[in-house]
Protein backbone atom coordinates (compact mmCIF):
# COMPACT_ATOMS: atom_id res chain seq x y z
CA UNK A 1 0.00 0.00 0.00
CA UNK A 2 1.07 3.60 -0.48
CA UNK A 3 0.62 6.38 2.07
CA UNK A 4 1.62 10.04 1.96
CA UNK A 5 3.70 11.47 4.79
CA UNK A 6 3.98 15.20 5.39
CA UNK A 7 6.59 16.65 7.75
CA UNK A 8 6.06 20.04 9.36
CA UNK A 9 8.23 22.63 11.12
CA UNK A 10 11.54 21.31 12.45
CA UNK A 11 10.78 17.76 11.26
CA UNK A 12 11.59 18.87 7.71
CA UNK A 13 15.28 18.42 8.51
CA UNK A 14 14.66 14.65 8.53
CA UNK A 15 13.40 14.40 4.96
CA UNK A 16 11.30 15.93 2.23
CA UNK A 17 8.28 17.98 3.29
CA UNK A 18 6.06 15.46 1.53
CA UNK A 19 6.72 11.91 0.41
CA UNK A 20 4.83 8.81 -0.65
CA UNK A 21 6.06 5.57 0.89
CA UNK A 22 5.27 1.95 0.18
CA UNK A 23 4.25 -0.18 3.17
CA UNK A 24 3.15 -3.79 3.53
CA UNK A 25 -0.53 -4.55 4.10
CA UNK A 26 -1.53 -4.30 7.78
CA UNK A 27 1.20 -1.72 8.51
CA UNK A 28 0.67 0.70 11.38
CA UNK A 29 1.40 4.36 11.88
CA UNK A 30 4.47 3.32 13.90
CA UNK A 31 5.73 1.31 10.91
CA UNK A 32 5.44 4.36 8.66
CA UNK A 33 7.23 6.60 11.15
CA UNK A 34 10.03 4.05 11.54
CA UNK A 35 10.86 4.51 7.83
CA UNK A 36 11.77 8.15 8.49
CA UNK A 37 14.76 7.29 10.70
CA UNK A 38 13.85 9.90 13.30
CA UNK A 39 15.77 9.85 16.57
CA UNK A 40 14.42 7.18 18.91
CA UNK A 41 11.53 8.37 21.09
CA UNK A 42 11.31 11.68 19.21
CA UNK A 43 8.09 13.36 20.44
CA UNK A 44 5.51 13.76 17.66
CA UNK A 45 1.95 14.83 17.09
CA UNK A 46 0.59 12.15 14.77
CA UNK A 47 -2.35 12.90 12.47
CA UNK A 48 -3.89 10.44 10.01
CA UNK A 49 -6.47 11.82 7.60
CA UNK A 50 -7.01 14.85 9.83
CA UNK A 51 -7.39 13.01 13.16
CA UNK A 52 -4.97 12.34 16.01
CA UNK A 53 -4.04 8.66 16.06
CA UNK A 54 -1.90 6.39 18.30
CA UNK A 55 1.19 4.63 16.94
CA UNK A 56 -0.67 1.28 16.66
CA UNK A 57 -3.30 2.78 14.34
CA UNK A 58 -3.66 0.52 11.27
CA UNK A 59 -3.08 2.26 7.96
CA UNK A 60 -4.80 1.71 4.63
CA UNK A 61 -3.86 2.52 1.08
CA UNK A 62 -4.10 6.24 0.34
CA UNK A 63 -3.93 7.46 3.95
CA UNK A 64 -2.30 10.82 4.57
CA UNK A 65 -0.06 11.16 7.62
CA UNK A 66 0.94 14.56 9.00
CA UNK A 67 3.69 14.72 11.62
CA UNK A 68 4.39 17.74 13.80
CA UNK A 69 6.93 18.36 16.54
CA UNK A 70 5.39 19.25 19.92
CA UNK A 71 3.91 22.70 19.83
CA UNK A 72 4.16 25.07 22.77
CA UNK A 73 2.02 28.10 23.18
CA UNK A 74 3.31 31.61 23.64
CA UNK A 75 2.98 33.78 26.65
CA UNK A 76 -0.34 35.46 27.36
Amino acid sequence: MKVKIKLFATLRKFGPDEQVVELPDHATLADAIKLLNLPENYPLLKIVNGEHRPPKHPLKDGDEIALFPPIAGGQD
